[in-house]
C-alpha cells in the first residue's frame, strides 16, 4: 500500500496559541480540536488551501521540541499567493524574521520566519 499524504504534527508548548497564530498570520483553518479536561490540546487538525497540519500540546514521553534558536531540522514550507504580506502578519502575530524575503533564482520569492512555538517557517510565492 502507496502512501496517500504526509500531514505534519506541529508541538507546541501552548498549542492553543498556535492554533491562533496559524490562523491570524497564514489564514489556516481550524478543522477539529480535542481538548484534555485541563484544556490542553490533545489533536486539532487546521488546513492550508488544500494541505493538512496537525497541532498538539507537549505531552511528556513525546519527545518532540524545536529548538528556539531557529535550528530545526524541519522546516515547514508554507507557498502562499504574497511571501511579504504573509510575513508581514506573522511577524505581527509574533513571529520573528530569520531571513527577510528575497527573490531567488529558481522563481520564487521565500523568506524564513520562527513562530512564537519555535517552529521554523519557508514562506514563498511563485514570482517568475
Amino acid at each position: 500500500m502507496k502512501p496517500r499524504m504526509i500531514i505534519p504534527m506541529l508541538v507546541c508548548a501552548d498549542a492553543a496559541k498556535e492554533i491562533e497564530f496559524c490562523k491570524t498570520a497564514f489564514g489556516a483553518v481550524e478543522l477539529s480540536r480535542h481538548a484534555a479536561p485541563d484544556g490542553r490540546v490533545v489533536h486539532a487538525t487546521l488546513s492550508f488551501f488544500d494541505s493538512l497540519f496537525m497541532v498538539h500540546d507537549d505531552w511528556p514521553g513525546l519527545g518532540s521540541r524545536p529548538a528556539a534558536d531557529g535550528s530545526s531540522s524541519v522546516v515547514n514550507y508554507l507557498y502562499c499567493d504574497d511571501t511579504d504580506v504573509t510575513m508581514a502578519k506573522a511577524v505581527a502575530a509574533g513571529a520573528r524574521v530569520l531571513m527577510p524575503a528575497a527573490d531567488q533564482p529558481w522563481g520564487d520569492r521565500i523568506g524564513r520566519i520562527i513562530d512564537q512555538a519555535n517552529h521554523v517557517w519557508n514562506v514563498a510565492s511563485r514570482v517568475a
